[in-house]
């Protein structure tokens, strides 16, 4: 019985997606849950995947033609349909013994082993082949660097683990096994840019582990000892066997492999191993150390009396594209900056009281970037010029508040975004900005959390700034910088008083807002924090 391949239910704001990629072909055969099709719409790339088992026996829209909503895309038909399950890629000299051999033809299974034993398949294939491919890019992004291969060639996979890194100026692509089997060949070493949806590397289903004879079957010590001398490969130092991120990342640092202690498979250290390393300084060399086991990859930073070593690495693209966004920014923007303070004593009384109580009903420790997030929520819908965006010569007058919040990452700050913070509840901003920092420090930020924006919270405060100058965040046309609390003797109603103070500030576009409004924005913030009774009461 034939099943209809149907476009999902896009939501309300998607009013149509486009055909990106076929993965099946008329003839192919699929499982359940295999993924077929892709398609792109103008925030997300939908992936549909087969109900069931069959084959493809009719593709209706092509690749590059548009779909609507629950649009029929294509038919797929049982397995017999299609006239028997099309072979795996570069086997049809297998086929023709598969012919001649008919004890072979008893199973499906023996027919796929013949296959991946022809010529044309790969050492460790057993099953069909695939092409590991970039992700789709969003139209900001050009290209991206491969940063880490976390698999090896014959290393056996789960479907979905992680197969390699992507990094992009704005955050890092994660690319997945698209079935059980392992990589055959790698196409894309690490360190080199691709652009959406280049061929990173082959895949063959059913492949390492002990499906594909010896070589895939090694243990990783052995796998990795032989194949030291290359460059993409695992390299063992001492007693540890290094993956070629981590080898990189102890190079760059000047590390003791062998004071790291390695998490993967058989003990091998990866890249998450040296960062962690990196973190907490177990791994400094001694200071008369040489280098002694670490090959001809680690950068020499003997510590010889009278040295001045140098090390250079290079800029990381999120770096670059930070230097180049705030260099834009100081240059298209007539960026002012103006100051106040406020006493943060009502904020803190009011945390202090309820930070238990807060914690057991909402799972979630009560912060100081909630009472901020909610201040400055207010304070745009008074003043909406603060909220609005250059576009050209046109400006944007945004009727919601997204309001981004800074978070410091390994990699650099980046800037995710809380949407609709006016309905948002004070739980959920704690909620949403602990999830965004953890996902920050994992690198798990994806390119849709850090989109948009009307306005930008930045705290140097918990580094210890006392104050700063903040640079917008383009489009956006004001960013409100946070600073570190001090007591400070104050005048209060007369008398001299130790009060908790932090200085704000505010660095707005001229071009847009006025003094006037800027000043105002701000003193509106100041007392919103300084009486949070105002929250509830709107006034």
């Amino acid at each position: 019985m034939a099943t209809e391949i149907k476009a999902p239910n896009f939501p309300e704001s998607v009013a149509e997606g486009t055909i990106a990629t076929w993965h099946k072909k008329v003839g192919d055969s699929v499982e359940r849950d295999e993924l077929i099709v892709e398609i792109e719409t103008d925030k997300v790339v939908l992936e549909v995947v087969a109900s069931d088992a069959g084959t493809v026996t009719e593709i209706k829209v092509e690749e590059g033609d548009t779909c609507d909503s629950e649009q029929v895309l294509g038919m797929l038909g049982a397995a017999s349909e299609g006239g028997g399950e099309k072979p795996a890629e570069g086997s049809k000299s297998a086929e023709g013994s598969n012919k001649e051999d008919s004890k072979k033809e008893e199973t499906g299974e023996k027919q796929d082993s013949a296959a991946a034993k022809s010529d044309d398949a790969k050492p460790a294939a057993s099953g069909k082949q695939h092409d590991v491919k970039a992700p789709s890019f969003p139209e900001s992004v050009q290209e991206g660097t491969v940063a880490t291969w976390h698999k090896q060639v014959g290393e056996a996979v789960k479907r979905d683990e992680i197969l390699a890194d992507i990094e992009t100026d704005k955050v890092v692509l994660e690319v997945v096994a698209p079935a059980d089997g392992a990589l055959s060949e790698i196409k894309v070493q690490e360190g080199e840019q691709v652009e959406s949806e280049a061929v990173l590397a082959l895949f063959a289903e059913g492949a390492g582990g002990d499906a594909g004879g010896g070589e895939a079957a090694a243990s990783d010590d052995t796998a990795s000892e032989s194949k030291d001398a290359g460059g993409g490969s695992d390299e063992k130092v001492g007693d540890k066997i290094l993956a070629p991120a981590a080898r990189k990342l102890v190079a760059e640092h000047d590390l003791d492999a062998s004071k790291i202690e390695g998490t993967g498979k058989g003990g091998r250290v990866l890249k998450e191993d040296v960062q962690k390393a990196v973190k907490d300084g177990s791994a400094k060399k001694e200071a008369k150390s040489t280098g002694g086991d670490v090959k001809a990859a680690a950068a020499p930073a003997p510590a010889v009396e009278g040295d001045r070593p140098e090390q250079r690495v290079p800029m990381s693209r999120l770096r670059q594209t930070i230097a180049k966004r705030l260099v834009q920014a100081q240059q298209t923007a007539a960026m002012l900056t103006t100051y106040n303070e406020v006493d943060m004593s009502a904020v803190m009384n009011l945390r202090s009281q309820y930070k238990e109580t807060f914690q057991k009903a909402h799972d979630t420790k009560l912060g100081f970037m909630g009472f901020f997030v909610k201040a400055c929520t207010e304070a745009l819908k008074r003043f909406p010029d603060v909220n609005a965006s250059i576009d050209g010569s046109d400006i944007v007058y945004h009727g919601y508040q997204d309001i981004g919040v800074a978070v410091s990452t390994p990699r650099g700050l980046v800037v995710p975004v809380l949407r609709d913070t006016d309905s948002m509840k004070l739980a959920d901003v704690e909620k949403s900005i602990v999830d965004f920092g953890k996902r920050g420090r994992d690198g798990k930020l994806g390119i849709e959390d850090m989109q948009g924006g009307t306005f930008t919270i930045t705290n140097g405060g918990i580094f210890g700034s006392l104050l700063s100058t903040p640079i917008i965040n383009p489009p956006q046309t004001a960013i409100l910088g946070m600073h570190k609390i001090q007591e400070r003797p104050m005048a209060v109603d007369g008398k001299v008083e130790i009060r908790p103070m932090m200085y704000l500030a505010i660095s707005y576009d001229h071009r847009m807002i006025d003094g006037k409004d800027a000043v105002q924005f701000l003193v509106t913030i100041k007392e919103l924090l300084e009486d949070p009774a105002r929250f509830l009461l709107d006034v």
